[in-house]
This record gives structure tokens, sequence and C-alpha cells, in this order.
């Protein structure tokens, strides 16, 4: 594992009235450790999984619990061999788990939570309804046994599952679980208020489970949906079987990447009736950069292929430079270090900055650069 990049997904809920000027300061820290992956940031606290070096996640976590308030961060950490994610995030939120339903908050009522070691037995209990607060296409890479599949397309339509399908005089013992515990501390939250009593909770989530619990006793089946480019992990949190269309970010089974409706980039048997053919012809040709970009051993977005573009950028000026004028003068000291400045700011610009906005706003020849850094 001493080479393998490590994720690791976080969660703390605590009030951080001061969210918006963390923003900044914590953006850099991670660009500073080359780590890439969302962070999450709202007055009710901190989410997000971020993927580095060894190094450079514990310099991360180490930053993050020197604020007292996120001293006692949750994180839970697996391994993979590449880094799977392409760029570094810090985002400002109104929910760091987005539910939809005003003053539900974890840190005042939440479900009893429950250790891995203890979960098969909970949820052996003939009287415990156990659900998978996940969206369906989750659950359908994987569940626990038994557990009910609420079908809902986004965490905002859970709510409305509970009004229509719980009640609390009927159902005494709920058990609900999720991917790494957060959606459950507001699902079990919501529960609460609505009147039910016994509520609990899976502690640490289905990760946690896989981690601490022996495949021998498992009561899992199937794979764990993630959300970065490993799209699923086994119960050994190592890289699953399924891909991901990159049209609809739907999981795919091997069986149907075998369709003549799944074309790689374009559609899926998922998406295939959805995709008009406008949208083909642009995704045959995001399919087409990026396979061009991977033979040339390179990434076609994110940090990494900003820093590539500004440096074969560099080098074309330059080149131009010299063959234009063999003769002229070096640029002056101050001019260097303004266009060094230049390309570390379009290294590090936002994360939301489309690489097409940066080739537009980009100068197109070297003077024209210089005469910016000068003046």
């Amino acid at each position: 594992m001493q080479n393998q990049a490590v994720v690791c997904a976080l969660y703390k809920f605590i009030a951080l009235d001061d969210f918006e000027t963390l923003r900044d300061p914590l953006l850099n820290v991670m660009l500073e450790n080359r780590v890439r992956g969302t962070l999450l940031l709202a007055r009710e606290g901190i989410n997000g999984t971020v993927a580095g070096s060894r190094e450079g996640i514990d310099t991360l976590l180490t930053y993050l619990k020197s604020d007292p308030r996120l001293a006692e961060l949750d994180y839970k950490e697996s391994y993979t061999d590449s880094v799977p994610f392409l760029r570094s995030k810090v985002k400002l939120k109104r929910e760091i788990v987005t539910m939809g339903v005003e003053g539900i908050d974890p840190r005042r009522s939440v479900g009893t939570y429950v250790k891995p070691a203890d979960w098969n037995h909970l949820i052996s209990d003939p009287e415990v309804l156990l659900i998978d607060t996940r969206n369906d296409y989750e659950c359908r890479v994987g569940s626990f046994r038994n557990a009910v599949n609420p079908n809902t397309d986004s965490f905002r339509e859970f709510p409305q599952y509970v009004r229509d399908n719980l009640d609390p005089a009927k159902h005494k013992k709920v058990a609900m679980f999720c991917t790494g515990g957060i959606r459950c501390e507001k699902s079990t939250a919501y529960l609460k208020e609505q009147g039910f009593e016994d509520v609990y909770h899976l502690q640490g989530g289905i990760l946690k489970y896989l981690e601490e619990v022996p495949k021998e006793e498992t009561l899992w089946e199937g794979e764990c949906f993630v959300f970065d480019e490993r799209v699923t992990v086994n119960h050994d949190l190592q890289r699953g079987d399924y891909d991901q269309c990159n049209a609809c970010r739907m999981p795919v089974t091997r069986e149907e990447k075998q369709s003549p409706r799944f074309e790689q980039g374009v559609s899926c048997p998922h998406c295939f009736d959805q995709v008009s053919e406008a949208d083909r012809a642009r995704f045959r040709e995001r399919e087409k950069q990026i396979q061009l970009a991977k033979q040339r051993g390179e990434e076609h977005i994110g940090q990494e292929a900003r820093e590539v573009t500004a440096t074969r950028r560099r080098q074309k000026q330059e080149e131009r430079r010299r063959q234009g004028n063999p003769g002229a003068p070096e640029a002056s000291q101050s001019a260097r270090d303004g266009i060094a400045s230049f390309f570390a700011c379009s290294n590090q610009a936002s994360a939301s900055a489309s690489t097409k906005n940066c080739r537009m706003s980009c100068p197109r020849d070297l003077a024209s650069l210089a005469t910016i850094c000068e003046g």
C-alpha cells in the first residue's frame, strides 16, 4: 500500500458560521499537496471525498484537525492504484448533504449508532425494518440482505418515501445505512423528528462495515458504489467489476457493455433513448480527445491537464520568439517572473474554470504576455 493512492471520505456535522472564509485556505492546502477531490463546506459542517499520496492526505487531515471544531473529524480510508479524481475543489453549499428539509439537525437529534461488529445481530432481528437510504442505482449494485430499496433518484426524495411508506405506530424498529454514514445522520434525524423512536444506523457506513467485518461473516451482497473513477469497490475495498457510462454516469456491468446500445463515452442501455444525435456527436468528439490524450500518456481534463497545457504553451511561445527574431534579447527578469506568475495562476485557477475559457483568456504570444507582465 506504500505506493498506492489513499482515498479519504470525511465528514463532520458542526457549526461553521465562518465556512465561507475557510474555502480558499483549504483549497490552497489541497493544491500544494496535490490532493484531488471535492470538499463541501456549509454552515452545518464539512463533507467530501479526496485522494492523494499518504503524505498529502496526512497533511490535509492535520490541517483540518488543527481547527478545534474539526478535531473529531469522522473519516475512512481505502487504497487504489491511482488517484481517482482529476481536480481539487472546495465548494460552498447550503447543506453538506442535501435532503431539502429545513430544521433537520443531526447535532440535536440522531439515531442510535451501531458499530459494524454489532450490525449483523441488529439486522437479523425480524422486528427490524432495514432501509437502504441511497439512490436506486446504488442499491442495484449491492446492498445488505433483505434491505428495502426506496427507489429514490436523489436523497431529496427520501422524506416523501418516509411519508408514503413508514408509520411510527407500525414500524417500531428502523435501521438504515448508506455509503459512509453521512446520509444516515440526516435520515435518522428526520425519522426522529417524525416520531419514530427506535431508529438505528450503521456507524461509518458500508465502507466501514466492509473494512471491519470478515467476508465469511458478511451479510453484504454485491459491490458498493462510490462517487469516483473506481465506480464500485468490492468487499476488500478494491476496485470492483463495474464501469461507468460517461454520458449518464450510471454504473454498467460487463454484460451491459456487450449491448449494441453501449458505446464507450457516448451511451449505454440506461440512457440510449435519452441521448440526442447532437449529444452523440459531441460525446464522440470528447471520447476521441480522451483517447488521444491517453495515447500521449496524459490526462484529458483536470489539474494535470492544465499543467501540461501551460507547459506546452510556454514551449511554443518561446520557440516562436526564437524563430521570429533569433537575435532578440532575453526578456527582463520582471517579465520572466510575471510569466511564471501568470502560468502558476492558470494552473491553480478556479476549479470550475473550463479549459476553453482558459484558452480564450490566455495571450496568444509571448510579446503580449510580456507586455502584461511588465505593465
